[in-house]
Formats: structure tokens, sequence, C-alpha cells
């Protein structure tokens, strides 16, 4: 019954986070509206509309979570080794999500991409002598989400740092978003922003993301 009740407490949204949501949502349907009336999509289907709607799933359950979590009190040296893994762990999936890469060509300009939805753009691409981004606005803010998670989780764990590295690596959860990304991810330019829209993979991209942050944030309670 405790557990019951913490549970349906931190599922009840403050009246502060009810107001900020309203605010965010709203903006974003006034996006999502301006594009559609600037860009005038079509698309196969209704069903297929659903991938217009997946970066705002990504974005808003991210900042969800950031605004929600507060790690706990921690000693330095752990907070340190928490701070390195989570960075560790936000460069893994950034690389496996394709927000940068290895180059493949000479020095290019660096440009914003523009005309896709909402969350896929405004896009970063860059591809230098030595490296290579595509960065999609909806992955970005994802990945922070999880590796701010991932501090939390690493800060939370019982006994000693060592402990806190052995929890993260037994944390089944935090490889799917990796295991997802390597199935889903995409690494090019304008092209492949507008495939990503339209990849059926991102199904699964976005049950995994949701999935995730649900488990890590509602640690150790479910």
């Amino acid at each position: 019954m405790h557990n019951a009740t913490t549970l349906t407490a931190r599922l009840r949204p403050a009246p502060e986070t009810a107001r900020w949501a309203f605010l965010v949502v709203n903006a974003e349907l006034l996006v999502l509206w301006l594009w559609f009336v600037t860009a005038r999509p079509t698309f196969a289907s209704l069903l297929g509309a659903r991938y217009v709607l997946y970066p705002f799933v990504w974005i808003n359950v991210g900042l969800w979570a950031l605004w929600r979590t507060t790690p706990a009190p921690a000693p330095p040296r752990r907070r340190y080794l928490a701070g390195a893994l989570a960075a560790g762990y936000l460069l893994l999936l950034a690389y496996v999500g394709g927000l940068f890469g290895t180059a493949t060509h000479h020095v290019v300009t660096p440009q914003v991409a523009l005309g896709t939805p909402p969350g896929f753009s405004p896009a970063l691409l860059y591809d230098g002598a030595m490296l290579k981004l595509t960065v999609l606005p909806y992955k970005l803010v994802g990945y922070l989400a999880l590796a701010y998670l991932v501090y939390a989780t690493v800060i939370d764990a019982a006994g000693s740092a060592i402990a806190g590295v052995l929890g993260l690596f037994s944390c089944i959860s935090c490889t799917w978003p990796i295991v997802a990304a390597f199935v889903t991810g995409t690494i090019g330019g304008g092209a492949a922003i507008a495939g990503a829209v339209y990849a059926g993979g991102y199904d699964l991209s976005v049950a995994v993301f949701v999935v995730t942050v649900g488990l890590l944030y509602w640690r150790p309670t479910v």
C-alpha cells in the first residue's frame, strides 16, 4: 500500500508542472500548425501522420524527466563518478544514434536544416575533415534526459561507488536505447533526416525511449 501511495504521488503532477506543461504543449501545437500551413505535407494514410508527433513525445517526456528528477545528496566522489558514467553514456548514445560520427567528406560549412517536421528540424548538419554532425533536436533532448537519469541512478545506488558502477552495467533498461539506436539510427545529411520522418523503426525507438525513462525515473519504486 505504501509503494502504491508513493507511486501515485510521483505520478501526480505538481501545479507548477501542470502549468508549464500546458504552456509547452500549446506552444508545440502552434508550431506544428504553422508547419502544416506552410509545408502542406501529404501522408499516405492518417496513421502515417503519427511520425510528425513522435519528436514531441521525445521532447516532452525528456523535459518532464529533467524537471522532476532531483539526484539525492551524495559525497563528491560519487557525484564525480556518476557524472563521468553519465557523460560516457551520453557520448555512446549520441554516437550510436547518429548525432556525431566520423567525417565522410572534406570540410563543409555547418548548416541548419529546415523544412522537415518540428523536432526533426532545425537540425545542425556538418561534415568536416574529422567530425560529422547530424544533431536532431528531439534526439538531443531525449539523450540528455537519459544521461541525467543515469546520473541520478548511479547517485542513488546503495553501497559504495563500485556498487554504483556495477548497478549501471547491470541495468538492462539502460542498454535498450543503445540497441534501439543501432536499429533505427541514421547518419547522413538532409536526405537522412527526411527519411527518418517516415522510417517505421521509429515506432520501436519511441517505445523504448518512453519505457526506459519510466524505469529509470521510478527507481526503485517499480
